[in-house]
């Protein structure tokens, strides 16, 4: 389990992955020479093969530190893809089952909606950086200078907004490419992953969101969330997953790392 000392993970070598990739592609090159392309082309995939996946495990050290646990006997909800029309009945409900939650915020949304994100903080949750504008569909391809952009604009529209920077970041739909780690360093931000998803933010029943999270929710899960979907079931989603706390004696409360 995380202790809480660690818990606020900046990236220390944002471009330790580089010197390892230099290295295998010489050896690729190697054995193509030595031994042909019959070896060489298999040996060529599969040193991408392994460069590649880690972007798409949300829990992949590879890139950068994550936090997928959290310290002691409470369970840390996250909710991603806000401020929404939602935003309000959500925290009505936080407020009903005396839990606190880490909103993790698009950047472009907060700064429509700022009276939102200065409702979340009065009711005493937390902000995190989960991009500028959330492109789900190419982020994991972002090169350097536009990952740079998505995560250093957020940062600074909910620092404006709030008045100070946050302090968690989660990469769109979990993916984490080879350039979010320098802009993590930069920002000082800490990767923060999840140990209970029920992929709510796509199409979905309650009954089969609830049904995928309910086994992970134990103390020190950290708990995926969504609100303003399309599908418009994260609100029953939220007050089920609420209740089944409720139910096992769990408390939703926020991490207090320390630096």
């Amino acid at each position: 389990m995380t202790a809480p000392e660690t818990l606020h993970r900046i990236p220390v070598r944002p471009w330790r992955w580089l010197p390892w990739l230099l290295i295998s592609q010489l050896l690729v090159a190697l054995l193509w020479w030595r031994l042909g392309w019959m070896w060489g082309l298999p040996a060529l995939l599969l040193s991408h093969t392994l460069f590649i996946v880690p972007v798409f495990l949300p829990n992949s050290r590879f890139y950068a530190p994550v936090v997928s646990r959290a310290p002691g006997q409470d369970v840390w909800l996250t909710i991603d893809d806000g401020p929404s029309a939602e935003t309000l009945a959500v925290l009505d409900l936080l407020d009903q089952h005396d839990a606190k939650a880490t909103f993790f915020m698009v950047g472009e949304r907060a700064q429509a909606r700022p009276e939102l994100v200065h409702e979340v903080l009065r009711r005493g949750h937390d902000l995190g950086n989960h991009s500028h504008s959330h492109p789900q569909a190419r982020f994991w391809a972002l090169g350097p200078a536009q990952m740079a952009q998505e995560i250093g604009q957020c940062q600074q529209a909910l620092a404006a907004i709030a008045g100070a920077p946050p302090r968690w970041y989660r990469s769109v739909v979990g993916m984490t490419n080879p350039f979010v780690a320098a802009a993590l360093k930069r920002h000082a931000l800490a990767r923060i992953g999840w140990s209970a998803r029920g992929y709510d933010g796509v199409d979905c029943t309650p009954e089969g969101v609830v049904a995928r999270i309910a086994p992970d929710l134990e103390p020190g899960a950290i708990v995926l969330l969504h609100e303003g979907a399309a599908h418009g079931h994260n609100l029953a989603i939220i007050e089920a997953v609420l209740q089944q706390l409720q139910t096992r004696g769990l408390r939703a409360r926020l991490p207090q790392p320390t630096a």
